[in-house]
């Protein structure tokens, strides 16, 4: 942290991971909305909120009216009205000017929302998306994503090639043309998918950023307002400026099944043209079941976008009867845990404890994102 980190007096906060839902057995998918509804009934959570999931990296926005809010609040000099850093406290951005115009829209849109007013706060905290993918893990991208995507395509196109000549022969060849044919096509399907992530960024107006939580303000931490108070809020802010993208949702009621399928026909849509997905969360943000703390928000990832994570060929039926046998129990006690935390940290802030033990909580969010898990969950 010390190395990598923002000037640690923003650092106040840090998200949780989010589990998938539990494996489905519908044929061709590891994921279906079915488990994640599930799974909040079985806890006893009758109404669950159902959002997009945006096809970016995960911001932390802290926005101030002004330098001197950001002063008094946070105790910085000289850093500006704001910052916007990465789930692990890096910044996000690695340009200055580019930074100084997020955070300068995002204070004016609020301010010219009437947010800071109706909250009464000189200072907001709001969790997020900001899209597009590449301009975080460009890295990532071209030296994983792309490389696989340039090396499949021309790997499995020889191959092809390979065996219609030898068909045009007389070979038999027919099953393993068939199965590399199949694989020609998983593989454009699979560049498809990562491409949809990824555009240039030269100016502000390039990016576009999705807040989805209004976490906290001088006036405390809101999880005691339910996740249509937060959408509804930010809704307001989205609304004054082309910056931001709101948060498509829909409310789902678990213990009806015409309900059920409406959530499920939904994700369905959003998926098929080209959406990542959804997260599940119950509507209350803070929510206890049979077990103690139920799972903030469960994921339930499309079919293609899944192919980026477990690579071209894995809705193959022997890929998938493979990869099937996964376990989610401990992602999901990660994400409650590192909820948990990060509910702590902000309440310790808000009451304008030390930084110290504001920190305690925050390095312990990042201490359990250490911890060795699937990448792929």
């Amino acid at each position: 942290m010390g190395r990598f980190a923002i000037d640690p007096k923003w650092l106040i906060y840090l998200p949780p991971t989010v589990s998938p839902s539990a494996t489905t057995a519908a044929p061709g998918l590891l994921e279906h909305p079915t488990e994640a509804f599930a799974y909040f009934r079985s806890e006893g959570v009758p109404r669950v909120i159902c959002e997009e999931k945006h096809m970016g990296s995960r911001a932390i926005v802290i926005v101030c009216t002004d330098e001197d809010a950001a002063r008094r609040q946070f105790g910085v000099s000289d850093q500006g009205i704001g910052a916007c850093y990465t789930r692990t406290g890096r910044r996000f951005l690695d340009d200055d000017q580019l930074e100084t115009a997020l955070i300068a829209r995002v204070r004016d849109a609020a301010v010219n929302a009437g947010t800071f007013e109706k909250l009464q706060t000189d200072w907001l905290l709001l969790d997020c998306e900001l899209m597009p993918w590449s301009a975080k893990a460009q890295e990532l991208l071209s030296d994983q994503y792309a490389a696989v995507g340039s090396a499949a395509k021309a790997g499995v196109a020889a191959t092809v090639d390979a065996l219609e000549q030898a068909a045009r022969t007389g070979h038999d060849v027919g099953p393993m043309l068939d199965r590399f044919r199949q694989s020609e096509a998983n593989t454009r399907r699979f560049v498809a998918a990562y491409r949809r992530y990824c555009w240039p960024v030269a100016t502000i107006d390039d990016l576009k950023l999705a807040p989805f939580h209004l976490l906290a303000s001088a006036g405390g931490v809101h999880v005691d307002k339910d996740h249509l108070w937060h959408l509804s809020t930010i809704a307001e802010i989205c609304d004054a400026d082309p910056l931001f993208k709101t948060t498509a949702h829909t409310v789902v009621d678990t213990t009806d099944a015409d309900s059920e399928a409406s959530g499920v026909d939904w994700w369905s849509e959003l998926t098929d043209r080209g959406g990542e997905g959804m997260v599940v969360k119950p509507l209350d943000h803070v929510a206890r079941g049979r077990r103690g703390l139920v799972q903030p928000a469960l994921k339930t990832r499309g079919r293609e976008y899944l192919r980026i994570i477990y690579g071209p060929d894995y809705t193959e039926p022997r890929n998938l009867d493979r990869l099937r046998d996964r376990s989610v129990g401990r992602k999901r006690g990660l994400a409650a845990r590192e909820f948990a935390l990060g509910i702590e940290a902000l309440e310790r802030f808000v009451r304008r404890e030390p930084l110290r033990r504001v920190h305690e909580c925050v390095f312990g969010v990042l201490a359990l994102e250490s911890e060795p898990i699937d990448p792929r969950l």
